[in-house]
């Protein structure tokens, strides 16, 4: 088996997503785990000393061979499902959960890691080498390598029953959005929805060979109805069938999570004790900046409380007008999104629909492109690669003429792709022998794809709230790709604290708000004009328009996961269902109706790494907030938001550090002090 014949195990350059087939995938991560057993055999034998030559870099270069591998099998699933995809995945992750756990758990590597760190070489070690190490002890004793061997096994089966549960949990969620389709025959019931969003229903029906509109569960579908439709019963039954999805109130037994989530919170508890920590939040903070589950849930609380006010002022006004200009006595959760909708529009004079006519893919490509290279003085071109759609698309980013990084834009929703959006990583940068392994990053979104309006081809349009969803998505990628880090274990995200790696991705948010960056990125599809300045100003007016409301949802979300993770009993009697009651009750102003089913796909903490981490979102605000805030101030003195000196310092001291050092050394490096809160609560309009 070689890289001739099976693609996967071709490491030369670029993954060939043209040639990968699912029948590649086993025999490809079976010659990988034989190689990487090999090597790890080798180095688990004694031996008179550990150098980083001898004995880390033979380890990470046959790990790396490995999760490369992986990660294009991993991607092709979330971006093109079939069931022979499925089945090789599946069939593989169980071999390769029980390799990264078999490593973790190696006590012969792990002596001689603690070797490596008390030798006198270590003295002379790089800092990013350093931090590696220290890192790779700590990983080795949250992997279990301290346990004996009766629980290193529980341990090990631990993690594989873990993995496959979490890709279960996402398997029953795409299975459920894939599969619902709500049809609606007579053009009238779909009053108030714009155009494009019937055009697409239409076309999505014409692909089934049937007549009339088709909605599924994909977010471009499904939005535009909560959002726009008039006929209320319509709100409801896609509300409905959004909220019920992999649930046992969904379509179907198979695909409801509601065991799956029980389970998972049973293991994660059993792998916490087995480690000798009393609850799974502990074991999840040891890697993260903040330091306690009683610090992060005090965090949210004072967040909260600070919120609490704004909220209910919103609600009230909302309610108030449900009731007295859209004849809505009792405001009902499908409700909410429509009335808040016409609330906008009637306050501001402006509406979503107005707004995205000016964002067409091509010019918010360009606009994008056009912040990166001023911030950060650096250049993106095109460029060519073998994709695994058609609508894939391929850039590199050079500086000083140099390459530096490559990028793959997958922007549009379509079946067998995975919702949400994501960066991950194809392959990270490194020093191989003399030269510069280039990092190469994964940006996934799920917008509407472009369309035929009147026989004529027309780019997708996007909300802004999408082109914010692409400016976060590629501020993870200019971490990834931006590093200076020569180390694969601190290069890029690699290493960053969990609840900082949000900084550069909510920092670049920022930049969707400022009227010298949006002229430059709009084009009205009809007539190519800028977006007016009269509708920027509206645009901002409403910017914080239910702050309030959104600050205090992402904090029940993220309270909901902590105590989850905390201090609830996963072998008591009560459920997850009823913790995430408690938490509405306490901090919500508006309760979901009982059948809300919201936790059976929250993928983020049960299928995507954020277990007891998604606070991680609202506390790296705080520091992407106050690191933007230092741009303001810049564009205060010298007139320009996009300060090439303040960017210089924001790629040096952040994006190039990789996980080279802690996120905290690395934000006072920036910012000159502690970070502040002051600028998140201003950002968002709550202050007194």
């Amino acid at each position: 088996m070689n890289s001739a014949t099976n693609p996967l195990l071709d490491f030369s350059d670029l993954p060939r997503f043209d040639a990968v087939r699912p029948e590649h995938v086993t025999p490809a991560i079976t010659a990988l785990l034989d190689e990487g057993r090999a090597v790890v055999a080798k180095l688990e034998a004694p031996a008179d000393s550990a150098s980083w030559e001898s004995f880390v870099e033979p380890l990470e270069n046959v790990t790396e061979r490995l999760g490369r591998a992986w990660g294009i099998v991993g991607h092709l699933n979330s971006v093109m499902d079939t069931p022979e995809l499925r089945a090789a995945y599946n069939e593989n992750l169980p071999k390769i959960t029980e390799f990264w756990t078999g490593l973790g758990q190696n006590l012969a590597l792990f002596k001689k890691y603690k070797a490596l760190k008390e030798s006198a070489d270590y003295a002379a070690l790089t800092p990013a080498r350093k931090k590696i190490i220290e890192n790779a002890l700590r990983d080795f004793r949250l992997g279990g390598a301290e346990l004996p061997d009766d629980k290193k096994a529980r341990f090990a089966e631990i993690q594989e029953k873990q993995a496959a549960l979490s890709t279960k949990f996402s398997e029953n969620v795409l299975d459920a959005t894939n599969d619902y389709a709500l049809f609606v025959d007579n053009e009238t019931d779909l009053a108030g929805l714009p155009d494009d969003a019937k055009q697409a229903a239409r076309a999505a029906a014409e692909r089934d060979g049937k007549s009339g509109y088709k909605f599924t569960l994909h977010f471009p579908s499904y939005f535009p109805i909560l959002q726009y439709a008039d006929k209320r019963e319509l709100r409801e039954t896609i509300y409905r069938a959004n909220v019920t999805k992999a649930s046992e109130l969904g379509a179907k037994a198979e695909w409801d999570n509601t065991s799956n989530i029980a389970e998972i919170l049973r293991l994660r508890d059993e792998e916490a004790k087995l480690l000798g920590f009393n609850n799974f939040a502990e074991v999840s903070l040891v890697p993260k900046m903040a330091e306690t589950p009683q610090q992060v849930i005090g965090f949210l609380e004072d967040l909260a409380k600070r919120a609490r006010p704004f909220a209910e002022n919103d609600l009230a006004e909302l309610r108030a007008f449900a009731k007295q200009e859209l004849g809505i006595d009792e405001l009902q959760a499908w409700d909410v999104t429509y009335a808040s909708e016409k609330l906008r529009e009637q306050r501001y004079a402006f509406s979503e629909q107005e707004v995205k006519q000016y964002f067409q893919e091509p010019k918010v490509i360009e606009g994008l492109f056009r912040v990166i290279q001023s911030l950060f003085s650096v250049e993106v071109k095109p460029d060519t690669a073998a994709t695994w759609h058609k609508d894939v698309k391929f850039f590199r980013i050079e500086k000083d003429g140099q390459l530096i990084g490559q990028f793959y834009v997958d922007l549009y929703a379509r079946q067998g792709k995975r919702g949400g959006a994501w960066m991950d990583d194809a392959r990270g940068r490194r020093l191989v022998r003399s030269s510069v392994q280039t990092p190469v990053a994964y940006l996934t979104c799920n917008f509407t794809e472009p369309g035929i309006v009147d026989g004529k081809p027309r780019p997708a349009l996007f909300t802004h709230d999408e082109v914010i969803t692409l400016f976060h998505e590629f501020g993870h990628g200019l971490h990834h790709m931006l590093t200076q880090v020569d180390e694969l274990g601190v290069s890029g995200i690699s290493g960053v604290e969990w609840d900082a790696v949000e900084l550069p991705s909510q920092f670049m948010e920022n930049f969707c708000w400022e009227w010298d960056v949006l002229q430059h990125m709009t084009a009205h599809v009809e007539t190519g004009e800028h977006l007016p300045r009269v509708l920027f100003d509206k645009m901002i007016a409403a910017k914080n328009f239910q702050s309030g409301l959104q600050t205090l949802r992402q904090v029940e979300f993220a309270l909901f996961d902590m105590h989850l993770h905390f201090d609830h009993d996963p072998d008591g009697s009560r459920t997850a269902q009823d913790v995430l009651n408690d938490v509405r009750g306490r901090f919500a102003v508006m309760i979901p109706p009982p059948f809300n089913r919201f936790q059976n796909s929250f993928s983020h903490i049960f299928a995507g790494g954020y277990a007891a981490g998604y606070y991680s979102y609202k506390w790296a605000e705080v520091l992407s907030a106050d690191a933007y805030s230092a741009f303001e101030e810049a564009g205060a003195v010298g007139g320009n938001i996009l300060s090439a000196d303040t960017g210089r310092k924001f790629l040096e001291e952040i994006l190039s550090m990789g996980g080279a050092r802690s996120a905290l050394e690395s934000f006072k490096a920036f910012r000159g002090r502690e970070p502040s809160i002051d600028a998140l609560l201003r950002h968002n309009g709550m202050t007194a």
